[in-house]
């Protein structure tokens, strides 16, 4: 993030658990790179879990490579440049760094868990490794077990559903709750709204029909 005095930081949110608002005041900009689930320790060398519900500085991960990064991208003399100069870092990175056993796994079990599989056991059953193993892997790489990340497939794809209907029974049943009062307590805990409020306020945000884009600014996913 940077304003027009050309000051700024980069910084590495991590998965959170909850969801976070931040009210940005004055003519601040910001570009955000979001790495896909896994991408963790191979870009910036931690595991996720070492991340979860922190903001932390680039300079804590990287050391010099990180303020240089951020020196550079201030420098840069617009969006292009900033985006070609944040792409060159990434690919660097890559090729300094390895990707553990345990990232290909859980990547796996994302694409799993994203798709038409929900219980632990059965992921772990098809991927041929147990629960325990899957879910230790999958914390490290992910920065939350299998089992918070379904209920954020389950909220998503309720957000999704919810641009084109306004059918709550409908919608829960689809998205897999058990009822509709089981949607609204996870959007409570999840995201700290209802879904009305929270339809309203992407709506106003992002405009009619992107309350998913709502949703991964609200959820950090």
């Amino acid at each position: 993030m940077f304003d027009e005095g050309r000051r700024g930081d980069v910084c590495v949110a991590g998965p959170r658990t909850r969801a976070l608002f931040k009210n940005v005041t004055g003519d601040a900009r910001a570009v955000i790179l979001q790495f896909k689930p896994g991408w963790s320790a191979p870009l910036l060398g931690v595991g996720a879990s070492a991340l979860t519900d922190r903001i932390v500085p680039l300079e804590d991960l990287w050391g010099h490579s990180g303020s240089d990064l951020c020196h550079a991208l201030l420098a840069a003399r617009g969006l292009p440049e900033v985006l070609d100069r944040l792409s060159q870092a990434m690919a660097l990175r890559t090729r300094q760094t390895f990707e553990p056993a345990s990232a290909r796994l859980a990547r796996r079990a994302v694409r799993l868990l994203e798709g038409d599989e929900v219980r632990v056991e059965r992921v772990a059953a098809r991927l041929g490794v147990t629960a325990r193993h899957l879910r230790r892997a999958f914390t490290e790489s992910i920065g939350i077990g299998p089992k918070d990340f379904a209920r954020t497939v389950r909220l998503r794809r309720a957000v999704r559903l919810a641009e084109t209907s306004k059918d709550w029974g409908r919608i829960a049943a689809e998205a897999g709750y058990y009822d509709q009062s089981h949607l609204i307590a996870d959007f409570r805990e999840l995201i700290g709204l209802t879904p009305g409020t929270f339809l309203k306020r992407a709506g106003e945000r992002f405009g009619p029909g992107e309350a998913e884009a709502g949703f991964h600014d609200a959820a950090g996913r």
